[in-house]
Protein backbone atom coordinates (compact mmCIF):
# COMPACT_ATOMS: atom_id res chain seq x y z
CA UNK A 1 0.00 0.00 0.00
CA UNK A 2 1.14 3.77 -1.01
CA UNK A 3 1.19 6.80 1.39
CA UNK A 4 -0.42 10.16 0.65
CA UNK A 5 2.47 12.40 0.28
CA UNK A 6 1.68 16.47 0.47
CA UNK A 7 4.97 17.27 -1.70
CA UNK A 8 4.95 21.10 -2.03
CA UNK A 9 7.19 24.66 -1.50
CA UNK A 10 5.74 27.31 0.49
CA UNK A 11 7.31 30.29 1.48
CA UNK A 12 8.47 30.88 5.71
CA UNK A 13 5.18 32.55 6.59
CA UNK A 14 3.08 29.27 5.06
CA UNK A 15 1.77 30.34 1.41
CA UNK A 16 2.53 28.27 -1.89
CA UNK A 17 1.63 30.93 -4.33
CA UNK A 18 1.28 35.17 -4.41
CA UNK A 19 -1.88 37.06 -4.19
CA UNK A 20 -2.38 36.96 -7.91
CA UNK A 21 -1.36 32.92 -7.51
CA UNK A 22 2.35 33.23 -9.13
CA UNK A 23 4.82 30.95 -7.88
CA UNK A 24 7.96 33.22 -9.61
CA UNK A 25 9.55 33.22 -5.98
CA UNK A 26 9.95 29.74 -5.65
CA UNK A 27 14.16 30.09 -6.14
CA UNK A 28 16.85 29.47 -3.32
CA UNK A 29 19.12 32.54 -2.20
CA UNK A 30 21.41 32.06 -4.69
CA UNK A 31 24.38 30.89 -2.16
CA UNK A 32 24.44 27.46 -3.49
CA UNK A 33 23.13 28.14 -7.29
CA UNK A 34 24.57 24.24 -8.46
CA UNK A 35 23.09 22.21 -5.39
CA UNK A 36 20.97 19.43 -6.24
CA UNK A 37 17.86 19.85 -4.91
CA UNK A 38 15.33 16.93 -3.62
CA UNK A 39 12.73 17.00 -6.65
CA UNK A 40 14.46 14.20 -8.86
CA UNK A 41 15.03 11.74 -5.99
CA UNK A 42 11.25 12.27 -4.72
CA UNK A 43 9.95 12.21 -8.26
CA UNK A 44 11.41 8.65 -8.45
CA UNK A 45 9.42 7.65 -5.24
CA UNK A 46 5.53 8.70 -6.80
CA UNK A 47 3.49 6.29 -8.73
CA UNK A 48 0.38 8.58 -9.01
CA UNK A 49 0.12 12.32 -8.91
CA UNK A 50 -3.26 14.13 -7.79
CA UNK A 51 -3.84 17.91 -8.21
CA UNK A 52 -6.45 20.88 -8.28
CA UNK A 53 -7.50 22.29 -11.77
CA UNK A 54 -5.67 25.40 -10.62
CA UNK A 55 -2.64 23.66 -10.57
CA UNK A 56 -3.24 21.69 -13.33
CA UNK A 57 -4.48 24.63 -15.71
CA UNK A 58 -0.68 26.69 -14.05
CA UNK A 59 1.25 23.63 -15.01
CA UNK A 60 -0.12 23.89 -19.19
CA UNK A 61 -0.57 27.24 -19.35
CA UNK A 62 2.13 28.66 -17.99
CA UNK A 63 4.67 26.51 -16.10
CA UNK A 64 5.35 23.93 -18.76
CA UNK A 65 3.00 24.76 -21.62
CA UNK A 66 5.16 22.86 -24.16
CA UNK A 67 5.21 19.28 -22.85
CA UNK A 68 3.39 17.49 -19.94
CA UNK A 69 6.11 17.02 -16.89
CA UNK A 70 5.01 14.09 -15.59
CA UNK A 71 5.01 11.86 -18.54
CA UNK A 72 4.25 8.13 -18.16
CA UNK A 73 2.62 8.96 -14.26
CA UNK A 74 -1.38 8.56 -13.74
CA UNK A 75 -2.40 12.12 -12.61
CA UNK A 76 -6.00 13.17 -11.63
CA UNK A 77 -6.96 16.50 -11.61
CA UNK A 78 -9.64 16.89 -9.12
CA UNK A 79 -12.50 19.76 -11.10
CA UNK A 80 -15.65 20.02 -11.46
CA UNK A 81 -15.17 20.65 -15.01
CA UNK A 82 -16.53 18.43 -17.50
CA UNK A 83 -13.10 17.69 -19.46
CA UNK A 84 -12.12 14.38 -21.51
CA UNK A 85 -9.74 12.48 -20.14
CA UNK A 86 -6.07 12.51 -21.78
CA UNK A 87 -3.18 10.32 -22.52
CA UNK A 88 -2.21 9.77 -18.37
CA UNK A 89 -4.34 12.72 -17.50
CA UNK A 90 -7.80 11.51 -15.48
CA UNK A 91 -10.61 14.62 -14.76
CA UNK A 92 -11.88 13.84 -11.52
CA UNK A 93 -15.42 15.13 -10.43
CA UNK A 94 -16.45 12.52 -7.57
CA UNK A 95 -15.30 12.64 -3.56
CA UNK A 96 -11.50 13.01 -3.00
CA UNK A 97 -11.43 10.92 -0.28
CA UNK A 98 -12.39 8.20 -2.42
CA UNK A 99 -9.63 8.82 -4.78
CA UNK A 100 -7.11 9.02 -1.95
CA UNK A 101 -7.84 6.47 -0.77
CA UNK A 102 -8.31 4.51 -3.75
CA UNK A 103 -5.15 5.59 -5.35
CA UNK A 104 -3.45 4.30 -1.93
CA UNK A 105 -4.80 1.79 -2.14
CA UNK A 106 -3.86 0.62 -5.96
CA UNK A 107 -0.45 1.73 -5.84
CA UNK A 108 2.79 0.55 -3.94
CA UNK A 109 4.73 4.18 -3.86
CA UNK A 110 4.14 7.66 -3.23
CA UNK A 111 0.61 9.26 -4.01
CA UNK A 112 1.65 12.65 -4.81
CA UNK A 113 -0.42 15.60 -4.10
CA UNK A 114 1.36 18.33 -6.04
CA UNK A 115 -1.11 21.22 -5.13
CA UNK A 116 -3.16 22.97 -4.93
CA UNK A 117 -4.20 24.23 -0.89
CA UNK A 118 -7.74 23.12 -1.63
CA UNK A 119 -6.44 19.76 -2.55
CA UNK A 120 -4.40 19.61 0.36
CA UNK A 121 -6.44 21.13 2.83
CA UNK A 122 -9.22 18.83 2.23
CA UNK A 123 -6.95 15.84 2.86
CA UNK A 124 -5.31 17.13 5.60
CA UNK A 125 -8.69 17.83 7.25
CA UNK A 126 -10.05 14.62 6.81
CA UNK A 127 -6.77 12.96 8.21
CA UNK A 128 -5.94 11.29 4.45
CA UNK A 129 -2.12 13.41 4.12
CA UNK A 130 0.36 10.32 5.32
CA UNK A 131 3.10 12.42 4.74
CA UNK A 132 4.76 16.15 4.54
CA UNK A 133 7.51 16.96 2.77
CA UNK A 134 7.73 20.39 2.91
CA UNK A 135 10.35 22.59 1.15
CA UNK A 136 11.05 25.82 3.02
CA UNK A 137 11.78 28.51 1.13
CA UNK A 138 13.68 31.58 1.93
CA UNK A 139 11.00 34.42 1.22
CA UNK A 140 8.03 36.00 3.92
CA UNK A 141 5.21 36.68 1.22
CA UNK A 142 2.91 38.30 3.72
CA UNK A 143 0.31 37.21 1.70
CA UNK A 144 -0.82 35.26 -0.66
CA UNK A 145 -2.67 31.76 -1.24
CA UNK A 146 -1.95 29.97 2.57
CA UNK A 147 -1.58 26.34 2.51
CA UNK A 148 -2.96 24.95 5.48
CA UNK A 149 -6.71 25.44 6.69
CA UNK A 150 -8.32 25.89 9.87
CA UNK A 151 -8.39 22.41 11.33
CA UNK A 152 -11.09 20.79 13.90
CA UNK A 153 -8.18 19.07 15.87
CA UNK A 154 -4.47 19.17 15.80
CA UNK A 155 -2.32 16.99 12.86
CA UNK A 156 0.39 15.94 15.19
CA UNK A 157 3.28 14.90 13.46
CA UNK A 158 6.83 13.48 13.68
CA UNK A 159 10.15 14.75 11.70
CA UNK A 160 11.82 12.43 10.06
CA UNK A 161 14.21 14.01 7.57
CA UNK A 162 15.96 17.37 6.76
CA UNK A 163 17.87 18.30 4.11
CA UNK A 164 19.04 22.54 3.07
CA UNK A 165 20.24 23.74 -0.75
CA UNK A 166 20.68 26.70 -1.95
CA UNK A 167 19.43 28.47 1.07
CA UNK A 168 15.55 25.97 0.80
CA UNK A 169 15.20 23.88 3.83
CA UNK A 170 13.01 20.57 2.90
CA UNK A 171 11.01 19.64 6.73
CA UNK A 172 9.69 16.04 5.90
CA UNK A 173 7.03 15.09 8.64
CA UNK A 174 5.51 11.70 8.97
CA UNK A 175 1.98 11.89 10.56
CA UNK A 176 2.14 10.72 14.33
CA UNK A 177 -0.02 8.97 15.77
CA UNK A 178 -1.43 9.68 18.81
CA UNK A 179 -2.31 7.16 21.59
CA UNK A 180 -6.04 7.88 23.31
Amino acid sequence: MGKIVLYLAMSVDGYIADEGGGVSWLVGDGSEPDAPDSYPAFLDTVDAIVMGWTTYHQLVTELSPDSWPYEGRPCYVVTHRQEENQRDIFFWNGELTALADKLKGEHEGNVWICGGASVAGQLLKEGRIDKLWLSIIPTVLGKGVRLFPELSQELPLKLVRTEHWNGIVDLVYERRRTQT
